[in-house]
């Protein structure tokens, strides 16, 4: 797995979201089957309320984690990516949301992928603490 920190301008290029509506920041890790990403959670965030990360915002981060695997692959190959869509959203298991000023890291792990069709699996982790995961299914618009 090739390991890196992309700067957070560069993950705003990669994905179709902008401010104020990013929820990625970092990312850390990327092959052809994963990712990990990050967020740290700031005042600014719409999704913060009474410095909490709201159950939204955690998944807007999630599916934005898909987003951006499927963001740096195009860019790899030097293409532009198309928008995608979540096509559904399966067994999301919230059992904590972060705090103003905590940095959350996403594992995404693709499970299918097919026809512009992805199957992923999700983790989000607090300080290697495990506070949410979930299946989503992306489709890429043609």
């Amino acid at each position: 797995m090739e390991t890196m920190l992309l700067e957070k301008k560069m993950i705003e290029n990669l994905l179709p979201q902008k401010f104020p509506f990013v929820m990625v920041d970092a990312m850390h890790s990327y092959s052809e089957t994963s990712l990990v990403s990050g967020l740290k959670i700031q005042h600014e965030n719409i999704f913060v309320s009474n410095d909490v990360f709201l159950e939204a915002g955690l998944i807007e981060h999630m599916a934005q984690s898909v987003a951006l695997h499927t963001g740096y692959q195009y860019f790899l190959k030097n293409e532009i990516a198309p928008t995608g869509y979540i096509g559904s959203i399966k067994e999301i298991d919230i059992k904590k949301l972060p705090k103003l000023n905590d940095t959350i890291q996403t594992e995404v792990t693709i499970l299918q992928e097919f026809a512009g069709i992805t199957l992923v699996d999700i983790v989000t982790t607090l300080n290697n603490e495990e506070i949410a995961r979930g299946q989503m299914k992306t489709v890429l618009a043609k």
